[in-house]
């Protein structure tokens, strides 16, 4: 809605135009009129829609030409005035003055004219029968208004009318002559009723519409007046209620019938309210809030917008399979003014065994936009009504800027959700199928993907300590040229080469020691078709030497030629990598010289598994010989005693061959674990020892 009305008076000479606005003002008659009253603001506590209005007069005598021109620029609304007494001035309503308005206003801009008739105390009869044709043939004209200015007939309404031309014009929404909603008004309208239509179900049931009623005008309505407006409905539109609620042809009735009845405004409340502007289009300030990013920092989206996504799938998703169908997806986009997601997202995000979109697919694709892109997400939400479902001020409510990644490096842990993995290779190294293996695809349902439809980033979930994060895989082009840090800004780099290639791991050496090499960002080889046969790569070191003189974790084998999905197992060390990069992971080390290490070749020494063997032996035989001698024993059960006489039964018990063997191998069980755990304690004790005192002659050394 506009800030301020701009009202520009203009007609010919002696029609009243400067006593209507001293009428206004002053609230009576003027004894004495100037030939041109002064700029008058009215002030928006005044006005009924409560916008500052300025009201300007036009006088031939005292301006040129040339300023008249720049008063019609700068007008919003212009009311031609003309005496109901003097045919003459009529004529020059459609002979001068809407020619020349039409002739200095910009086609692309459209001011809204008011026919005004005063002097109407002078006749008995109205002059509409003659003004009638004219708003016919001009559709700039929005309503005409007769009044006195000696009298104060219509003096208020004629601006109120002038204001409300401005606010709420016509032109934009109805076409008088076809008496029927515009093309433009019916595609707002028809986006408004689905974003309130919560079930997705074509019909606006009674707490659809209260809630409706309540965004849009604060007010719920009462029982009573929801059915009146139903039956209102009803007695002119055969389908316009079903099952007791509003269909869309009931809805665009109903606004039809607001506009005949001259209530604009109600339909520009509702408009206005779901973000559009005067031409009928969304406007920026709707569909892009102010979101401030500082440097470092990412964008992801919040629990009430995944929260809110997830109630938009479950809307659309009809047959409740946990998937999107083509149909199903075009249904969802149908309030957007272009289709967003094309046919690559199906090979960006996880889909099911039809190629359709996943529950899990359809949120990682929504959290890769926001990532990326964080202004075409508000986009999308603005379209979807996230802050009208929600009740929130814009879209911006449903974005988190996480925190400066230099601040999660010093305090050594993230609130992150998103973390990002750059995919560097060679041509044909293996990085797209290493993209689509995260998505569960093997070789073979890789090869029926098109050209034209594959993504270069592939997003989903890993679990990284029972927590659920998303690692976005980016695969960069081998000819891209690195200009500056921000190419290669992510949380950890994949370098990936082919296995049976002997020059491809030369271009992931090269990249490592010209871009990587002091970088902070945690890196890892990809040893890709690691079910080929390896050759040996002609570079002067191999992949392991290469990794252990930089320090990196040894070579990664990775294959997608499998029969089943492939597994993500790597897929979660990378994410954990990227949250913990100060940390070294003890799953993926293979140095033998970390304590990890040395602590494993220790467990896994001969000599200690030969002790191991020893002691299992022993309490086996002895086990064994002790369940020999429980089975020959003879137990006594239970006693009876008779009146007068006390019998003593003594029964002898052989136990069964299988009960003894149960008995052997539970005492046995539980004796070995009794030994184990004293073993593994033991040389615990041991390693924690050598180590302390390791440190111990490490920190004298430094003394």
């Amino acid at each position: 809605m506009r800030k301020d009305v701009r009202i520009l008076l203009v007609g010919e000479p002696k029609v009243g135009k400067t006593s209507l606005i001293m009428s206004l003002v002053s609230e009576e008659f003027p004894d004495e009129v100037p030939l041109r009253a002064e700029e008058i603001t009215i002030p928006a506590d005044v006005t009924p829609e409560r916008v500052p209005t300025h009201i300007v007069d036009y006088s031939e005598a005292e301006q040129s030409d040339e300023q008249l021109y720049q008063e019609i620029s700068k007008a919003n609304v212009i009311c031609i005035v003309y005496s109901v007494n003097n045919k003459k001035s009529i004529e020059k309503v459609t002979s001068h003055w809407i020619p020349l308005i039409n002739d200095r206003i910009d086609k692309d801009s459209r001011v809204p004219l008011i026919l005004v008739g005063n002097k109407s105390d002078l006749v008995e009869h109205s002059s509409m029968e003659t003004i009638l044709p004219i708003m016919n043939q001009y559709q700039d004209i929005e309503t005409c208004v007769e009044c006195s200015a000696k009298n104060l007939k219509n003096i208020s309404e004629l601006f109120y009318y002038a204001q409300k031309a401005v606010l709420h014009p016509t032109g934009p929404l109805y076409c008088p002559e076809e008496k029927e909603l515009k093309s433009s008004c019916i595609k707002a309208l028809t986006r408004i009723f689905k974003v309130s239509d919560l079930d997705n179900d074509g019909i606006l049931n009674d707490n659809e519409l209260n809630f409706f009623q309540r965004t849009c005008f604060n007010t719920p309505l009462a029982s009573q007046a929801l059915e009146d407006v139903k039956n209102v409905v009803r007695r002119n539109m055969a389908d316009g209620v079903k099952d007791n609620g509003l269909t869309l042809k009931g809805f665009l009735f109903l606004h039809t019938l607001f506009i005949q009845r001259g209530r604009h405004e109600t339909t520009w409340t509702v408009l206005r309210r779901f973000g559009y502007d005067d031409d009928l289009e969304l406007t920026q300030e709707y569909l892009f809030p102010v979101v401030k990013i500082p440097p470092d920092c990412t964008t992801e989206l919040n629990h009430n917008a995944y929260l809110f996504l997830q109630s938009v799938f479950d809307k659309h998703d009809k047959d409740r399979d946990c998937a999107l169908s083509p149909e199903e997806v075009k249904d969802l986009f149908k309030v957007f003014p272009y289709m967003p997601w094309g046919p690559d997202v199906n090979h960006t995000v996880c889909t099911n065994e039809e190629g359709w979109i996943t529950y899990q697919g359809y949120l990682s694709q929504w959290t890769l936009t926001t990532y990326l892109d964080v202004q075409r997400s508000l986009e999308y939400l603005g379209y979807l009504g996230y802050s009208i479902i929600y009740e929130q001020e814009s879209q911006a409510a449903a974005i988190t800027v996480t925190r400066n990644k230099r601040i999660d490096l010093q305090k050594k842990q993230t609130q992150r959700s998103v973390f990002r993995c750059n995919v560097l290779g060679a041509r044909a190294s293996g990085k797209s199928g290493f993209l689509q293996a995260f998505l569960g695809k093997n070789l073979q349902r890789q090869r029926r993907i098109r050209e034209d439809h594959k993504s270069l980033y592939a997003i989903s979930t890993t679990y990284v300590y029972g927590q659920e994060k998303y690692l976005l895989l980016h695969e960069m082009m081998p000819d891209f040229e690195f200009t500056s840090e921000v190419d290669l800004a992510c949380d950890v780099v994949c370098l990936v080469y082919d296995v049976g290639n002997p020059r491809s791991f030369e271009y992931c050496a090269k990249i490592y020691k010209q871009y990587l090499i002091d970088s902070k960002t945690p890196c890892v080889v990809i040893a890709a078709k690691s079910d080929l046969h390896e050759a040996r790569q002609q570079y002067s070191l191999s992949p392991q030497e290469f990794c252990r003189k930089h320090k990196l974790h040894p070579p990664q084998p990775f294959t997608c030629n499998t029969t089943e999905a492939p597994s993500k197992d790597l897929y979660t060390r990378i994410t954990t990598m990227a949250m913990y990069p100060h940390a070294r992971l003890r799953c993926m080390c293979a140095c033998n010289k970390c304590t990890y290490c040395l602590c494993q070749n220790l467990l896994k020494m001969e000599l200690l598994r030969t002790i191991k063997a020893q002691l299992r032996r022993v309490a086996h035989n002895r086990l064994i010989m002790s369940s020999h001698i429980l089975c020959r024993s003879e137990c006594v059960l239970f006693t009876t005693t008779k009146t007068k006489e006390q019998i003593t039964v003594v029964i002898n018990v052989t136990i069964s061959p299988g009960l003894c063997c149960r008995l052997t191998r539970h005492m046995a069980q539980a004796d070995l674990k009794n030994s184990t755990f004293w073993l593994r304690a033991s040389v615990g004790a041991t390693v924690f020892a050598v180590l302390g005192f390791a440190m111990y002659r490490a920190l004298l050394k430094q003394r």
